[in-house]
């Protein structure tokens, strides 16, 4: 088996803390004996996760990591854990999301984390992805383009290009990129939470605008119902079937580009399948931040994350976002 520096080459490029109120500030915690039914997701913590430096350590987000798919799976090997969430031999794609720049972008060594975890549990190198709307949202990761098959492979929509035809679902009428439907078996969304200027809050479901062609013509309403309305086209429902959120810093004021005036260390990864669910949790989390920091509620500064409720509602029902229904749990 490779070691962590080979793992990282190839790339080239607990216990559970249950109560009735949340650190971060999330209410009606579940406790995990009565979770039948309910959407799990996962909030893990590490506050010292950035030592002295201003990244994180990249030891300490690996081991988040783990503590929290362990968390999320109930299985404490790692290798074991991977192998439930992800299907074997097939092509893995990681969504990230670098839109804001370098100081708000998916983090390098949570990239790097689930590229050695996913290698470990059987994914060869050349069945992973890593990609985004084009070089310059990977690169500001600190990653490299790459695109030999023996390697992990990380490129953009600009390589790949977008199909021909659109496809549709209510208000959305998009061509999607063919790493989405024509490279990636299942893809695992690694979104990065942001505060966001029309739609309150991005994070699961908004992360997928970087996946077409022209984003800018979905923004209308407050992005509502749009960003429901395209995670509700097939080809994403059914292969974005995971999400490792990057909540490790986040800026809960001015976003979606970087403001290090407004930058805050959540210092966290939030967990799950239900991009509903987890899209709820994200936006809890920012409403705390902005109550604590003394800014208006997002409804008060007229950019409500109503998307979030519509996406669960009776014509979509892409998740919940139901406290009652979700199985909470911060590790």
């Amino acid at each position: 088996m490779k070691n962590r520096r080979d793992f990282l080459k190839s790339a080239a490029t607990g216990a559970v803390l249950l109560g009735s109120q949340s650190k971060l500030g999330l209410a009606n915690m579940m406790d995990q004996h009565g979770a039948a039914g309910k959407s799990k997701v996962v909030v893990a913590k590490d506050g010292a996760l950035h030592g002295t430096g201003t990244q994180p350590d990249e030891r300490k987000v690996l081991d988040l990591l783990d503590r929290a798919i362990a968390a999320y799976t109930a299985i404490h090997n790692q290798v074991d854990a991977w192998k439930k969430i992800v299907p074997a031999g097939k092509v893995i794609g990681l969504k990230t999301n670098g839109l804001g720049g370098k100081g708000i972008c998916t983090h390098l060594a949570l990239i790097n984390a689930v590229c050695e975890r996913l290698q470990q549990a059987g994914v060869k190198p050349g069945n992973i992805i890593i990609w985004d709307r084009n070089a310059r949202d990977l690169q500001v990761c600190g990653l490299t383009i790459n695109t030999d098959p023996s390697k992990v492979r990380c490129y953009g929509s600009d390589v790949s290009g977008f199909e021909e035809q659109p496809m549709k679902w209510g208000t959305a009428n998009v061509k999607f990129s063919k790493i989405l439907t024509r490279d990636c078996d299942m893809v695992i969304g690694l979104p990065i939470l942001k505060d966001h200027e029309l739609a309150g809050v991005t994070f699961a479901m908004k992360n997928m605008y970087g996946v077409v062609q022209h984003p800018w013509e979905l923004h209308a309403a407050n992005c509502n119902p749009s960003v429901a309305d395209l995670n509700c086209i097939p080809v994403v429902r059914e292969k974005v079937r995971f999400t490792i959120g990057d909540a490790i810093s986040s800026v809960y004021e001015g976003g979606p580009g970087f403001h290090p005036e407004r930058l805050w260390y959540p210092n966290s990864l939030i967990v799950g399948e239900d991009r509903v669910a987890i899209d709820h949790t994200a936006l809890q989390m920012i409403e705390h931040k902005r109550a604590e920091a003394g800014v208006p509620t997002l409804e008060a500064a007229g950019r409500p994350a109503h998307y979030i409720a519509t996406a669960a509602d009776a014509a979509h029902q892409l998740g919940t976002n139901d406290p009652a229904r979700i199985h909470l749990m911060e590790v």
